[in-house]
C-alpha cells in the first residue's frame, strides 16, 4: 500500500477534529469585553489544544517523509494515534468547563499520554515495515524526545493529582515547546540529494 492514502486520511480526520474544537468554544453572552473576560481559560484551553493538533499534523507530515512502504500494523497504529487525537475535543470541552478541577484535567492530560504513547507505536510500526530505511530507526532507537515527553507527561499527571490540577495542562503545554521544530534527522534527510 502506498503511503498517500494514510497521510490523505490522516489530514482530513485532524482537519475534522480541529472543527470540532472551534465548534465547542462558547459564544460569550453580550458584545463587551467583560463577557469575554469570564471565559478566557475556555480560549487558552482552545488554543493549547488547537496546537496540540497542529503540532502532531506537523511531526506526522514530517515522519511520512521518511516513509516508503506501509502495512496493516502502520495503518492500525496510525488509527490509534487518530483515535487519541479525536479524543481531545471532548477533553478540552471538559477543562473549559471545569479549569479547576481534577477530574477533567487528568482525563486531558491522558488523552495527551495516550497520543504521546501511539505516536510510539506509529514510529515503531513505520521502522518494521520500513526495514530498509535507516533513517527512521535511527530515529525511533532510543527517541529521546519522545520519551522524555511521555516521562514528562506522567510528571504533569502526578504534579497535578498531588499538586495542584491546572499544573497538568501547564506542563503538557510546555513539553508541545518540544515539538514545535520538526526532527532534523528528517529535515537532513529530505534536503540530501537524490541520486
Amino acid at each position: 500500500m502506498t503511503k498517500s492514502r494514510i497521510e490523505a486520511f490522516t489530514d482530513a480526520v485532524i482537519a475534522i477534529v480541529m472543527t470540532i474544537l472551534v465548534l465547542e468554544l462558547h459564544i460569550p453572552v453580550g458584545d463587551s469585553f467583560s463577557a469575554f473576560a469570564g471565559m478566557e481559560h475556555q480560549f487558552i484551553i482552545y488554543l493549547i489544544s488547537f496546537c496540540v493538533l497542529a503540532i502532531y499534523w506537523n511531526n506526522h507530515h514530517h515522519l511520512f517523509q521518511l516513509v516508503k512502504r506501509v502495512d496493516g500494523l502502520v495503518l492500525w497504529a496510525n488509527n490509534f494515534l487518530i483515535l487519541a487525537l479525536s479524543i481531545l475535543p471532548f477533553a478540552t470541552s471538559w477543562v473549559s468547563d471545569h479549569p479547576l478541577s481534577l477530574a477533567p484535567q487528568v482525563i486531558y492530560g491522558c488523552v495527551i499520554l495516550l497520543a504521546d504513547f501511539a505516536y510510539l507505536l506509529l514510529g515503531r510500526a513505520l521502522v518494521r515495515a520500513n526495514s530498509q530505511t535507516p533513517q527512521l530507526k535511527a530515529l525511533f532507537t532510543g527517541y529521546k524526545k519522545l520519551y522524555l515527553s511521555i516521562g514528562l507527561n506522567i510528571f504533569a499527571l502526578v504534579v497535578g493529582y498531588f499538586v495542584h490540577p491546572v499544573l497538568i495542562i501547564v506542563l503538557d503545554a510546555f513539553v508541545l515547546l518540544l515539538w514545535v521544530i520538526p526532527e532534523r534527522i528528517i529535515e537532513k534527510t529530505i534536503d540530501q540529494p537524490k541520486e
